[in-house]
């Protein structure tokens, strides 16, 4: 794997920078706009796996960088739990729950598959194992 320089190269970034999009495209279009403190919630949750995923890149080292993308895949797993609580309250409908949760699915896997990876080898500098 080429040395990655930038943190919007990073595919896991893009992947949550779209859910990031598709969340915004719901508070503007679906009743989740009405139920302010889920659609509050759920924008921060998903702004965390795009953040977490930049500072981690941005920090010194793979274990530091393993620790952020611990904290964005847990806030993947907030988003998705919301995404239940938003198609409960009848605020966004079966299929746009489905297209959320498996845009979340995704990216989730794809962290735990760069965190693996970080484990198993040098991307940033120095290995810390």
């Amino acid at each position: 794997m080429a040395k990655i320089e930038r943190f919007e190269d990073l595919e896991i970034w893009r992947l949550a920078r779209e859910i990031c999009q598709q969340i915004e495209f719901l508070i503007q279009n679906t009743n989740l706009k009405t139920n302010y403190s889920l659609k509050d919630q759920i924008d921060r949750s998903s702004g965390s796996v795009m953040d977490n995923i930049a500072e981690g890149f941005e920090r010194n080292g793979n274990r530091e960088f393993i620790n952020f993308l611990s904290m964005a895949k847990g806030s993947a797993g907030e988003v998705k739990s919301q995404s239940y609580r938003a198609f409960d309250k009848k605020l966004i409908s079966e299929e746009q729950h489905l297209k959320l949760n498996e845009s979340v699915e995704l990216v989730k896997n794809k962290i735990g598959a760069m965190m693996n990876y970080l484990n198993n080898c040098e991307i940033k500098g120095l290995k810390f194992k």
